[in-house]
């Protein structure tokens, strides 16, 4: 036990988050699957994917690459454009195929990627089609939901960045033996996370 006060524990893990928050990441390439979720909130009635009804939960949205990296994002909505923004700024102009359910908004964020678009219509109940299915974000969406409701147990939306950051930083490097050691480069370099602005 470090025998500090709740507050400065908490000041302390969110300043380690804000040092997993990588800033120069690899763009995703090869096979890219990308979906969205709900999380925290409630919604009576809710059926988990955004724009069903109103709902004090926040979306997340998913990208990872097959064998490659996890990319989660706090987003505002899940409309085309939002969308398109995040595929835009993580994913590779090379990528092979990007794999989504059939979620109404996906064919507008394509963009230039609409050729190289594949959908899994699971409302069809068609979950794997040869190559084509999203279980592999999906499975990482699974893990950021025991991570809530068994570590976290709650999370603001003002904070929940942050806790994404967290889980995709430490996600990507499971394999690593040099986790802490990695950590602590990355606290170093980092900038200062201060309480006032933690808690503006």
């Amino acid at each position: 036990m470090l025998g500090v006060s709740y507050k400065t524990a908490w000041y302390l893990c969110h300043r380690i988050r804000a040092a997993m928050a990588e800033q120069d990441r690899p763009m995703l390439d090869g096979i890219v699957e990308m979906d969205e979720t709900y999380v925290g909130g409630k919604q009576k009635g809710f059926q988990d994917k955004p724009g069903h009804g109103r709902s004090t939960k926040q979306i997340v949205i998913g990208i990872r690459q097959r064998g490659g990296e996890l990319r989660f994002f706090h987003a505002k909505d899940a409309k085309s454009g939002t969308l398109q923004k995040f595929i835009r700024d993580n994913v590779s102009e090379d990528v092979e195929v990007i794999i989504t359910d059939e979620y109404n908004a996906y064919p507008n964020a394509m963009g230039t990627f609409k050729p190289r678009h594949k959908t899994i219509k699971h409302k069809s109940g068609v979950y794997v089609d040869g190559n084509v299915h999203t279980n592999t974000v999906e499975n990482a969406f699974s893990l950021l939901k025991r991570g809530i409701l068994g570590t976290w147990h709650k999370i603001s939306p003002k904070h929940l960045a942050a806790y994404l950051d967290e889980m995709t930083f430490r996600f990507n490097r499971r394999k690593r033996s040099d986790l802490f050691m990695d950590t602590l480069r990355h606290m170093v370099t980092a900038p200062v996370l201060t309480f006032q602005k933690l808690t503006a």
